[in-house]
């Protein structure tokens, strides 16, 4: 599915790209039809790389590409990351292929164990064998509650191994691990990325899926009851979409960045209770706020510290969080229409 808004968006990115030598160059992206990784699929088509989007339907949907398949520059792969097996040579693999969500990989534990784990070395033999650069999509959740906030990559975590959070949070841990090891064995050009909280259009709103952004705004479109868990007093970093895509694609290229790990991520603090009152502003809802019990090991407060990213970079986010929430509002109301 495609808009006004999403190709105003594509342009945004491309113009922030510009400097981008992706021509003719060969992609895989997994995870190609979810949420961040249709973007990059359009972004990479538009700058006219051969892009192979794999995914197996289990949490990305073909409405994010379907405007897509069918043409030359992409060829969509229905399969499974951990026994995928490429039939031609790869200069980029980027590895977004994962359940998200916590209501969904809680849902989900083992499967999402085994493409944090299976997955990752699936990606990372093929990557040895093509000499392609990897980019792998950890997560924020690896730092787990952090006690130190904003938080720079050199904090280890305060994780729970065993948790009801631990099948995402210790896979991606692996999977860091992992890749880190192939750098230093194998010389492999390695970038992890950890991302914080993103958000914009084509974030599932629907049943386990829904986000913190995406299930407000649905359910303030509608005027039903805003769900909070907890008190609302967590706080969390919202990234426009836009500016999560510039960054992973200027991290993708950057040979500064071999072996790196880095944050991607807004460094702008909210408080959710703010974040549901803002949404509730900008929609004009007459919504109420329903408060639920806080799940366990959900994290106080998470925000990044972006300093390394800025100075190898020069990446800042642009898009504030009341312009990007404005833009995503337009795109589920036009969705709905």
């Amino acid at each position: 599915m495609i808009n006004h808004i999403i190709l105003e968006d594509i342009e945004r990115i491309r113009r922030e790209l510009k400097n981008a030598d992706l021509e003719g160059k060969r992609v895989l992206v997994t995870g190609g039809a979810g949420f961040i990784g249709s973007w990059l699929c359009d972004i990479l088509v538009d700058f006219d790389s051969e892009v192979v989007c794999l995914d197996n339907l289990s949490t990305g949907v073909m409405r994010n590409i379907d405007h897509l398949v069918g043409k030359s520059k992409l060829r969509f792969v229905n399969d499974d990351v951990c026994t995928f097996k490429a039939r031609n040579k790869s200069d980029y693999i980027i590895h977004m292929a994962s359940h998200a969500s916590p209501e969904e990989y809680q849902a989900h534990p083992i499967e999402t164990l085994r493409t944090c784990s299976l997955g990752g070395a699936n990606m990372a033999e093929l990557a040895r064998k093509n000499d392609a650069t990897v980019l792998f999509a950890s997560t924020s959740e690896v730092y787990g509650d952090a006690k130190i906030v904003p938080t720079p990559e050199t904090y280890w975590g305060n994780v729970n191994p065993t948790g009801p959070r631990s099948c995402y949070v210790e896979g991606k841990r692996f999977a860091e691990a992992l890749f880190m090891a192939y750098y230093k064995q194998y010389g492999l050009n390695v970038k992890i990325a950890r991302i914080f909280n993103s958000f914009g259009p084509r974030l599932r709103e629907d049943e386990l899926y829904g986000r913190a952004v995406s299930r407000f705004i649905a359910q303030a479109l509608t005027n039903k009851p805003v769900t909070i868990y907890g008190d609302g007093t967590q706080t969390r970093s919202f990234c426009y979409i836009t500016d999560t895509v510039v960054g992973l694609m200027l991290l993708t290229q950057n040979e500064r960045a071999k072996g790196e790990v880095i944050n991607v991520g807004d460094p702008q603090e909210t408080i959710i209770l703010q974040l549901a009152e803002k949404i509730k502003e900008l929609t004009k809802s007459k919504s109420s706020l329903a408060f639920y019990p806080l799940s366990k090991d959900d994290p106080k407060r998470r925000c990044p510290d972006t300093r390394k990213m800025e100075k190898l970079l020069g990446w800042k986010p642009k898009i504030s969080l009341e312009q990007g929430l404005i833009r995503t509002i337009t795109w589920f109301r036009e969705k709905s229409a």
